[in-house]
Formats: C-alpha cells, structure tokens, sequence
C-alpha cells in the first residue's frame, strides 16, 4: 500500500512539473540582455534627398516660360525648346537622387543648369521676336496653348514626386505625338474642323490621364 501512495505520488510530481515546462518550451528564445521580438518588424525607409533651392528655381523658371507666353514675348517655338530645356534637367535631378543622395558636385550642377536656362529665358524674353497674344485662327492657339499647358502640367508633377520619370517619359512621348500630328495638319496650310476636334480630342484625353496620374483618388 505505501509503495503504490510513493509510486502515484510521484507521477503527480513529474506531472505537475511537465506542465509547468510547457509553456516555457514555447516562449522564442531571446538572447540575454535583449528585449522580446515585435511582430511584425518595422520597415524605416530612409527619407528622399531634398532640393529646395533648386526646385524653388525650377518653379520660377516654368512662371517665367508662361508669363512670356502670355505676354507675347516668348513665342510657342521658343518655349518648346526652353520647356524640353527644363525636362531634361529635371531627369537629371532624379537620376541624381536614385541612389538616395545628391552629392554637393551634383547640386553644384544642378544649380549651373537652371542658371543657364533662366539666363535663356531671359534672352527669349527680351529679343525682338513676338507674337500677337491673340493667335489668329491658322495657329491654332487655344490648341498650343493646351499643349503647353499639358507639359507644365506634367513638369509639376515631376517636381512634386507625384509623377514618376517613366509616367513624366510616356505622357511627354504622347504630347510629342499630338504635336507631330498638329505639325501634319498644318503641312498643306489648312487644318480643318474635323482635324481640330481631333486634337482637342487626343489633348484632352491626355489631359484627363496627366490629372488622373497626380491625382489617383480625384
């Protein structure tokens, strides 16, 4: 009798201790001196180079290109090549700013660039060429002037990272593919009604795209 009361009291024994190990069999091992894990593990993604200054001076160069436009001073040919000017050094910002830093060279570029190009702004500004602000029916302003709008439109989202370079890339190749058709239209010195509702067709559309890409919940 005493041997089967010594014999059960030991299994209760092994029993209870089992249990107690249980849960600490479970726990993650956790090296000494550390905290417990977190679940899940935090992501920290490092902040985007900035480059205020030189964006402030493309933003003034872009208000310069349009205020020239409107005045008459700066004609639509002239302010292509200066737009494209300001495209392509955009391009070369972010290019700059993929590897997560702009080095002082690269900004020291960077500020040599938009100099020269507000220095052209001002050449175009104040040179004897101009053009009436009130286009005559074969220039098709209201369709040029859309056409620019569009493209400082684009530069915009550029600028405020809410346009990648490859969205900026494909709709600066659709806008480009609206001018060669107006340049087409024009060749043989009439475009007629039905070729201007084309382009303001295709412009709009592009429009409606560039608006939908800098705004995705408008």
């Amino acid at each position: 009798m005493t041997s089967k009361l010594l014999t059960a009291s030991l299994m209760a024994t092994a029993l209870a201790a089992g249990m107690a190990a249980a849960p600490a069999m479970a726990q993650p091992q956790v090296p000494y001196g550390s905290s417990a894990p977190s679940y899940p593990p935090q992501v920290v993604y490092a902040p985007a180079p900035q480059t205020p200054g030189i964006d402030r001076a493309q933003q003034a160069v872009s208000e310069r290109i349009r205020e020239g436009l409107q005045s008459g001073r700066i004609t639509p040919s002239e302010a292509r090549v200066l737009y494209r000017r300001d495209s392509e050094i955009q391009n070369r910002e972010a290019a700059y700013k993929a590897d997560g830093r702009v080095t002082p060279q690269e900004r020291q570029q960077l500020r040599a660039d938009m100099a020269q190009l507000s220095a052209e702004v001002e050449r175009a500004i104040a040179n004897n060429r101009t053009v009436a602000v009130a286009y005559p029916a074969d220039r098709l302003g209201a369709i040029d002037s859309q056409e620019f709008n569009i493209r400082q439109r684009i530069d915009e989202g550029v600028r405020s990272h809410r346009l990648s370079l490859r969205e900026a890339g494909r709709l600066q190749a659709r806008e480009q593919e609206i001018e060669n058709r107006e340049a087409a239209y024009r060749s043989d010195g009439v475009v007629t009604p039905q070729e201007r509702r084309d382009l303001r067709a295709q412009l709009g559309a592009l429009r409606d795209e560039v608006e939908r890409l800098i705004n995705p919940r408008g």
